[in-house]
């Protein structure tokens, strides 16, 4: 997969992305990772990327020339560029899987008070992280860059870790336990050391549904996720 990020601070992304499961998914090709800087784009000597809102009010906006100049440069047929803003629908596990059926991803990172309204049409869709204010979109581009990228097929070592874990079927991860099985009069459950391997799926079951419904009772609402309606470019 090719993933591209526009964004103002580039700098952000070093470390992050140069550590751990992203490092070795690069390293061996089974992501290709590009950081632009939308200033690049920017054709005035103070390479200006915002302005001031008609009619007046708080902030400055990302302005659109450098924008669309940016995207339509970076962009083909195969590409599903993604605006990264707080009005967009809140990033789930079944986004993130929606995410790796596309070969080339362009994230483009909201700043100051947002975007100009005419960049939307650029987008196939707009995503938030969650119902919380952020300095700018560098941070959310980092976690889809990470949650994307450990479902590729390859990048884990267990794949099948994959599809026990938190949020694959809508449930939180079952407890989990190793050695020692007695440390400080706290016992690993019978079931778990019993070999018996259909009781011990079986208890796990139990203990996801158990778990979701007392920390996550949301979802197993059979009408939530309503704000994930998939989006078509506007």
């Amino acid at each position: 997969m090719k993933i591209d990020v526009m964004t103002l601070f580039p700098g952000m992304f070093s470390g992050p992305l140069d550590e751990s499961i992203i490092k070795r998914a690069r390293d061996k090709g089974l992501l290709v990772l590009g950081i632009h800087n939308l200033r690049d784009y920017t054709h005035d000597r103070h390479k200006t990327v915002d302005d001031k809102p008609f009619g007046g009010g708080p902030g400055m906006l990302l302005k659109p020339e450098p924008l669309f100049e940016a995207v339509e440069s970076l962009t083909s047929e195969q590409t599903h560029v993604v605006l990264l803003t707080p009005s967009g629908r809140r990033l789930n596990q079944a986004l993130v899987r929606d995410l790796t059926r596309h070969s080339h991803l362009l994230l483009v990172c909201g700043s100051y008070e947002g975007f100009d309204e005419r960049i939307r049409s650029l987008a196939d869709d707009e995503l938030s992280i969650g119902d919380y204010v952020l300095t700018n979109g560098a941070l959310p581009a980092m976690v889809i860059i990470d949650a994307v990228t450990r479902l590729l097929p390859g990048v884990l070592g267990d794949e099948e870790s994959v599809v026990q874990e938190s949020f694959s079927n809508d449930l939180l991860e079952y407890p989990q336990y190793t050695r020692p099985a007695d440390f400080r009069g706290m016992t690993v459950p019978d079931v778990l050391i019993s070999g018996h391997h259909a009781e011990i799926a079986k208890w796990r079951l139990e203990q996801s549904e158990l778990r979701t419904r007392q920390r996550r009772p949301d979802l197993l609402n059979p009408i939530r996720g309503t704000e994930n309606v998939p989006q078509t470019k506007v």
